[in-house]
């Protein structure tokens, strides 16, 4: 009779640690932030987070890596259901925020993490690769719509949108509501500016 597994597997235990990251880096800030807190936090040994993570950060790249995983895939499901922009577009907004990843919930703690990130020139390439995998999967979805000439261009058109009003959201939480970029997606998909390529 086998005995049941009661170690952690590498992905829980990545989990555990990104969970953990996420909740010291909230409270103590990045750089404050320790490899040993980050650890004790997610009841593992310093030894544990260097069997999967080089250092600091190694991690922090891991958990943007994630987050754009986690998007991409949740996106193109809902766009497997929902081919009709305005359906996709519901869909998104119908999202539970609380059930994503860490950054997914934490707008601010995902800006920080790029800013922490792209402070260091070495670690640019890496930024760059999930930027350009959020700027694929985008045009994906807007080349099924036929909407527009160049995709790639309005991919890039909607990320700094979404972007801008993440941070807008934080500095002005009053004024600028949590659905404020698919509100706009709406309005832009009902303008007649956004539909044509002169513009």
């Amino acid at each position: 009779m086998s005995r049941e597994r009661t170690r952690p597997t590498r992905e829980q235990t990545r989990e555990r640690l990104f969970e953990a990251a996420a909740e010291v880096f909230e409270r103590r800030g990045i750089g404050a932030a320790s490899i040993e807190t980050i650890a004790a936090a997610a009841g593992f040994t310093r030894g544990a987070f260097y069997s999967n993570f080089a250092g600091k950060d190694d991690l922090i790249i891991a958990m943007l890596e994630d987050h754009v995983d986690r998007s991409v895939r949740r996106n193109l499901e809902l766009l497997a259901r929902h081919r009709d922009p305005a359906d996709f577009i519901a869909a998104l907004r119908a999202v539970d925020r609380g059930q994503q990843d860490p950054l997914g919930r934490s707008p601010l703690l995902h800006i920080e993490l790029i800013l922490y990130a792209a402070r260091a020139e070495e670690r640019r390439p890496e930024l760059a690769k999930r930027l350009r995998a959020r700027r694929e999967l985008i045009a994906e979805i807007i080349q099924g719509t036929g909407a527009v000439d160049d995709p790639e261009w309005a991919s890039a058109l909607l990320l700094a949108l979404e972007d801008g009003f993440r941070l807008h959201r934080l500095i002005d939480p009053d004024s600028t509501p949590p659905d404020s970029f698919l509100r706009a997606v709406g309005e832009l998909q009902r303008a007649t500016w956004f539909t044509d390529p002169r513009c």
